[in-house]
């Protein structure tokens, strides 16, 4: 619950500015501009949506396109991130759902999540009873006390105990199944965008409370019915506009100043603008830069963590348009391990309106491949080439395809949760009492990850602006910050392993 305080501002309003147009920027934008402060979003990409922003491209055949970095999954637990896209779709009809979120290793293996219970604690039985990956044997060689601590996830106690250990040290300590850390771990531990022998424990036993203990919803997502800008961004952009906030897309944002009289100077490219108060809403390396820059800004202490922090590697989209169609009987996506890197595809013509009419009208797909986590070393040609062969593999009626056009997109801007760094990541509240950061490498003491913690995050970073000025801010949603069953929890806290 946010502190109390009066609904919205009446009369004069302070000045905001928020330096970031991706989730958790819009995320503090709205919330900012809905109580009547004075936004100012500063963006230094052409369009909204950070990392999830879309840009027009013209393809080999002559038609348009609109070019991202891909799939994301909208799971169910995102409440506040959903909570965001209720502003401009009350309904969420610009989401659709998919029906599983289907696994393959390149050894034949196979598993889904449509067929598992949502209902904890049958989730997690039902993922053990029903997947291929887990037998009796594997069961009865699990060390039943280490893996205690996934019964009993409290947030932020969970960083304080399994930060230090890594996710693939944890699964080998209670005996977690070898297929299954090859099926399902891996897939999800470069969800996160990292190596699986680098991720923090703390990250994993977070997941699997988020998905499976701590929630109803499962592992089952919907993702949008068009691109990203015309879908969620565009709308919410104009919301703001008509809440009052000026949206300034193309501009960077070089310095954050303090003034006069407790107020902050924003810089841009040959303009300086005041303000009460500013939201760091930026990727790591944004953050970085202009932190680093602002030489007044926060203390030294605060100014080098942020300078401390790192980004993940790396990583491949490849985005193909085919002039033959991927046969029907393939799932819109498919999580891949064991591929040499390959870590999914999606046939973006089962669900987005703009592949399909393309689709429709040549009689081909768009399909996109993801790699995460590429050897910094490695040519990239090479990788692009590799996931193409990887493709053919999986899906063999792809190899006779001819390739209309094809964008590889290469990033290495996501934060990286390596073992050991939750004590390095900032907080939403920095030593300037009107300063907050928001993304989704801030540490918010609640359950949330990826997308969710970026949204929350910047939920929370308005919040705290608006305490400061007496007015009461967002609700927020999560699942709980403990284990949701008594029994599981006395049972965890009784016998875990110390």
């Amino acid at each position: 619950m946010p502190e109390p305080g009066r609904e919205r501002f009446t009369g004069d309003a302070p000045s905001a500015a928020v330096i970031g147009g991706g989730v958790a920027g819009l995320a503090a934008a709205t919330a900012l501009a809905e109580r009547g402060v004075r936004v100012t979003l500063y963006e230094q990409g052409e369009s909204l949506g950070g990392r999830l922003a879309g840009w027009p491209v013209r393809l080999g055949d002559g038609s348009s396109a609109t070019m991202s970095r891909g799939f994301h999954a909208f799971f169910r637990q995102y409440y506040n991130l959903r909570g965001l896209l209720r502003r401009t779709d009350p309904a969420l009809s610009m989401l659709t759902s998919l029906p599983d979120y289907p696994l393959l290793h390149r050894n034949g293996m196979a598993d889904g999540f449509a067929r598992v219970p949502r209902t904890p604690p049958w989730s997690a039985l039902g993922f053990v009873a029903l997947s291929p990956s887990f037998g009796l044997r594997d069961l009865a060689a699990m060390n039943p006390r280490e893996a205690l601590p996934l019964l009993d996830v409290r947030v932020p106690e969970v960083y304080e105990r399994f930060d230090g250990v890594g996710a693939e040290d944890f699964l080998r300590r209670i005996g977690f199944p070898e297929a299954a850390r090859h099926l399902a771990f891996e897939v999800f531990s470069r969800s996160f965008f990292a190596d699986p022998r680098e991720l923090s424990a703390a990250e994993l036993l977070l997941m699997f409370h988020i998905y499976f203990l701590g929630s109803s919803e499962g592992l089952l997502f919907d993702v949008p019915r068009e691109p990203f800008p015309q879908a969620l961004w565009e709308p919410l952009g104009g919301h703001l506009r008509g809440l009052g906030a000026q949206v300034r897309t193309g501009t960077p944002v070089h310095r954050v100043r303090p003034a006069t009289g407790g107020d902050l100077t924003v810089e841009t490219e040959g303009a300086v603008d005041r303000h009460q108060a500013v939201v760091l809403a930026l990727d790591t390396q944004g953050l970085r830069h202009v932190v680093g820059a602002s030489e007044q800004l926060g203390d030294a202490s605060w100014r080098a963590g942020v300078e401390s922090l790192r980004t993940a590697p790396p990583f491949l989209v490849s985005r193909l348009w085919l002039d033959r169609p991927v046969r029907e009987d393939r799932p819109g996506f498919l999580g891949t391990s064991g591929f040499d890197g390959l870590d999914n595809i999606s046939v973006l013509d089962r669900w987005e309106g703009e592949s399909a009419r393309w689709a429709a009208r040549t009689g081909g797909s768009v399909v996109e491949l993801h790699a995460y986590a590429v050897d910094g070393g490695t040519e990239r040609e090479k990788v692009q080439r590799r996931m193409l062969d990887r493709l053919n593999e999986i899906y063999p009626e792809t190899a006779a395809a001819r390739i209309v056009d094809v964008r590889h997109e290469w990033r290495d801007d996501c934060p990286v949760f390596s073992v050991g760094g939750y004590r390095h990541r900032p907080a939403v509240r920095t030593p300037h009492p009107r300063v907050t950061l928001a993304g989704d490498m801030v540490r918010t003491g609640l359950p949330v990850a990826l997308m969710e913690r970026a949204a929350t995050s910047g939920f929370l970073a308005a919040n705290a602006l608006l305490a400061g000025w007496g007015i009461r801010g967002q609700v927020l949603w999560t699942v709980p910050r403990a284990g949701r069953s008594r029994v599981l929890r006395t049972l965890a806290g009784r016998f875990a392993a110390p």
